[in-house]
C-alpha cells in the first residue's frame, strides 16, 4: 500500500508540472496573439493592404520644344504596341503566324517573343511590335477573332518634325542608361525616354515633369483585378527656342553635300537664329529604336555627322583673326591707321620666311587695305610689334579662347595661346615667328565658328559682349536677356567703327577679297572677312616648282574655308560664320554661303518680328501630324 500511494503522488506531481508547462503555453501563445491581432492590428493590416494594393507610377507628357515662332521643333505623338497576353491564346504560335500576315514584324522577333513568354508569368503582356500608326492598329481590330490573347494600347513617342533639320541643336531621347539614373522614380519607368543630346539633354529637368501614380488591386501572384484609384502627373514645360526654323532648314539646305557648320546670331541679342553642322542624321531614329548596324554607321562614318561642330569643331581661324590684331595694335597704339608696311610677297625673320597668300605682294598697305586685301605680310608686321599676349588678351575680351557657356553639350574652348601657356603645356619658350603665324590666325590659335559669330556680334554691335543663348522662354517664364543687357567691353567706338569699315570694304570695294561674293540689293548690303585655314604646310620645293592649285590636292589637304559677316552694313544686326572644311579658298567656297545666309535672315527679319513673314508657307512635316500630334496647346 505504501508503495502504491508513493507511486500515485510521483504521477499527480508530474501531471501538474506538465499542466502548468501546458498552460504557460498557451498563456505565451494567446499574448502573442494579442500582440499581433490587437496590439499590432493596424501595422499588419497596411501590410496586407500593401500585397493587395500595388502603387503603379505613370510617366508624365513630355514638354514641347517650339521654335521662335511657335513651330515644332519636338512634339509627342501616340503611337501604337500591339501585345499578346500568353493564357489567353491556345496556340501562341499560331497567332503569331496569323498576325504575321497583318503587320511587319522585324525577322527574329518570333524567337524573342517566345524566350521572354518562357521567362514571364503567363497573364503578363508581350510586346509583338511597337510603333505601328493607326492603320496598323484598325487591320488587328478587324481581326481580333482570329488573334485571341492579341490586342493594342497607346504608346507615348517623340516626334522631331524637323528631323535632320534641326537635330544638333534640339538633340533626341533615348532608353535610360543605369548612369542617368539620379533618384528620380520615373527613370525606372519600362522605356522611359530621356534626352540624350541636344537641348533635350541639357533641359532635361524642365521637359520631363513629374511622374503620376496609379494604384491597382493585385491577387496573389501580382495579377492585376482593377485600378482603385489614379493621380495624374504634372507634364514637363514647353521650351520656345531662339532658332527661326526656317532659316534654320535654309541654312541646311545652303550647306549641304559640305562638311562644316554655319551660326547667324542676332548681334544686339546674341540669340541663336540658326546653327546648322553639316553633315547632320535623323533624331527620329533613335526614339523609334535605332539598329546596331545604323549606330556603327554613325560613329564609324569620317565625316562625324553626330558631331555638332558649330560648337565642338575647332578650327584655326586664318585671315578672319585679323581685326583681333587690329584692334590690339590701335588699342595699345601700336600702329596708326595710316601706317603702312611695305608688302613684296614674303617676311624674312632670321632663317625664316612667312609668305603672304598673294605671291607678287600687295606693295605699300595701310591697315585698312591689310583687312580688306587681307595683306599676311601687313599682319606678319603688326603682330610682331603687338606681341601674342596682348593679342590674346584682346582675342579673349572678343569671345575667342573660352566657352561661352551655350546650352548645348560637348562645347569647347578653343585655344588662344600666350607665353605663359606654351611654357607650362609644352615646356618650350615662346618664339617670335610663332606671333607671326598666330597674327594670321594660324598655328596654336584655334576657334569654334560659334566664337567666330561671337566676334563678328561684338565687333559691330559697339563693342557690347553678347553671350550666344538658344532659350527665350522656359514655360512662362523669359529666360532671354533684354537687348543692352550685355556688358560694355570698353572698346574705343573710333577703332571699332574703322575695322567695320574696313569688312565693310571686303565686300564691296572692288578689290575686296570678298567682292564677288557681295550682296547688291540696296540696303541689304553685308559686311565680312574672308579666312582661308591651311591644313598641311607649303615646302620650300613646292613653292619653287609651283604649288597646286586646291581642286588638285586631295580632300584631306585642302584648306578649311572661312567667312564671317553682317547685314546690313548701315545698321548691323545680323551677324554670320560659315566654315567648310577642306573647301579651298574663303572667298570661294564660304563666303557665297554667308551671303546668301545673311540675304535670308534680313527678308525674314526674325529680331524684329514675332510673326513669321507674310507669304512663307510652313513646310509639309508642320502641316500634317499622325494620331496624338501636338503643336502648341495641351489637350
Amino acid at each position: 500500500m505504501r508503495r502504491e500511494f508513493k507511486r500515485h503522488k510521483t504521477f499527480t506531481r508530474r501531471a501538474l508540472f506538465l499542466g502548468g508547462a501546458k498552460l504557460g503555453l498557451f498563456t505565451l501563445l494567446g499574448g502573442r496573439l494579442y500582440h499581433l491581432q490587437v496590439l499590432q492590428s493596424q501595422h499588419y493590416a497596411g501590410l496586407a493592404e500593401d500585397n493587395r494594393v500595388s502603387p503603379r507610377l505613370l510617366p508624365p507628357e513630355r514638354g514641347l520644344i517650339l521654335d521662335r515662332f511657335g513651330v515644332p521643333l519636338a512634339v509627342n505623338r501616340q503611337t501604337y504596341r500591339v501585345f499578346i497576353i500568353p493564357e489567353q491564346t491556345p496556340s501562341l504560335e499560331e497567332t503569331l503566324t496569323r498576325l504575321e500576315k497583318l503587320i511587319p514584324v522585324r525577322p527574329g522577333e518570333r524567337e524573342r517573343i517566345l524566350r521572354t513568354v518562357q521567362r514571364m508569368r503567363p497573364f503578363t503582356p508581350v510586346t509583338v511590335v511597337d510603333n505601328l500608326d493607326w492603320e496598323d492598329v484598325a487591320r488587328v481590330s478587324a481581326h481580333s477573332l482570329d488573334l485571341p490573347g492579341v490586342a493594342a494600347d497607346m504608346v507615348p513617342r517623340r516626334l522631331y518634325p524637323q528631323g535632320h533639320y534641326s537635330a544638333h541643336v534640339v538633340g533626341y531621347v533615348g532608353a535610360v542608361a543605369e548612369e542617368d539614373l539620379d533618384g528620380d522614380p520615373v527613370l525606372t519607368i519600362p522605356e522611359f525616354r530621356i534626352g540624350k543630346a541636344g537641348i533635350e539633354r541639357v533641359r532635361e529637368a524642365d521637359l520631363r515633369g513629374r511622374a503620376g501614380v496609379s494604384h491597382v488591386e493585385v491577387n496573389a501572384v501580382g495579377r492585376v483585378i482593377r485600378e482603385l484609384s489614379r493621380e495624374e502627373g504634372e507634364p514637363g514645360k514647353d521650351l520656345v527656342l531662339t532658332i527661326d526654323a526656317a532659316l534654320q532648314r535654309f541654312a541646311t539646305e545652303r550647306l549641304a553635300g559640305e562638311t562644316g557648320a554655319a551660326v547667324v546670331l542676332d548681334s544686339q541679342t546674341g540669340e541663336v537664329l540658326a546653327m546648322v553642322s553639316s553633315p547632320t542624321y535623323d533624331p527620329n531614329a533613335f526614339d523609334r529604336g535605332i539598329s546596331s548596324r545604323e549606330w556603327e554607321s554613325l560613329l564609324r562614318n569620317p565625316l562625324a555627322p553626330l558631331s555638332n561642330k558649330a560648337v565642338s569643331g575647332q578650327y584655326a581661324p586664318g585671315s578672319t583673326f585679323k581685326m583681333v590684331v587690329a584692334l590690339a595694335a590701335l588699342e595699345h597704339n601700336i600702329v596708326s591707321p595710316g601706317k603702312t608696311f611695305f608688302c613684296g610677297g614674303m617676311l624674312k625673320l632670321g632663317d625664316g620666311r612667312f609668305h603672304c597668300w598673294r605671291r607678287g605682294g600687295h606693295g605699300h598697305v595701310n591697315l585698312h587695305d591689310g583687312i580688306v586685301q587681307s595683306c599676311d605680310v601687313y599682319f606678319y608686321e603688326v603682330a610682331r610689334r603687338v606681341g601674342i599676349d596682348r593679342i590674346a588678351a584682346m582675342a579673349e575680351r572678343l569671345g575667342l579662347g573660352k566657352r561661352l557657356g551655350i546650352e548645348l553639350p560637348g562645347e569647347r574652348s578653343g585655344l588662344v595661346p600666350t607665353k605663359s601657356w606654351k611654357l607650362e603645356a609644352l615646356g618650350k619658350p615662346w618664339l617670335i615667328g610663332e606671333t607671326l603665324i598666330a597674327g594670321i590666325g594660324q598655328g596654336y590659335v584655334l576657334t569654334t565658328p560659334l566664337q567666330l559669330a561671337v566676334m563678328t556680334a561684338r565687333l559691330v554691335n559697339g563693342g557690347r559682349g553678347v553671350l550666344p543663348r538658344l532659350t527665350r522662354r522656359i514655360g512662362e517664364q523669359r529666360v532671354a536677356p533684354e537687348p543692352g543687357a550685355a556688358e560694355d567691353l570698353k572698346l574705343t567706338p573710333e577703332w571699332l567703327k574703322l575695322v567695320r569699315a574696313a569688312m565693310d570694304g571686303v565686300t564691296n570695294q572692288r578689290w575686296g577679297t570678298a567682292y564677288g561674293a557681295r550682296i547688291a540689293e540696296p540696303g541689304m548690303e553685308m559686311g565680312g572677312k574672308t579666312g582661308t585655314s591651311q591644313v598641311r604646310r607649303i615646302s620650300a620645293s613646292e613653292r619653287r616648282s609651283g604649288v597646286r592649285t586646291q581642286e588638285e590636292l586631295e580632300r584631306e589637304e585642302r584648306d578649311h574655308a572661312l567667312f564671317v559677316g553682317y547685314a546690313p552694313v548701315d545698321d548691323p544686326r545680323y551677324a554670320v560664320a560659315v566654315i567648310v572644311e577642306h573647301g579651298g579658298g574663303g572667298s570661294r567656297v564660304a563666303a557665297p554661303i554667308a551671303r546668301d545666309l545673311l540675304k535670308e535672315v534680313q527678308r525674314r527679319d526674325p529680331a524684329r518680328r514675332t510673326t513669321p513673314p507674310e507669304g512663307v508657307v510652313a513646310p509639309a512635316a508642320f502641316e500634317v501630324g499622325p494620331p496624338g500630334y501636338r503643336t502648341g496647346e495641351r489637350s
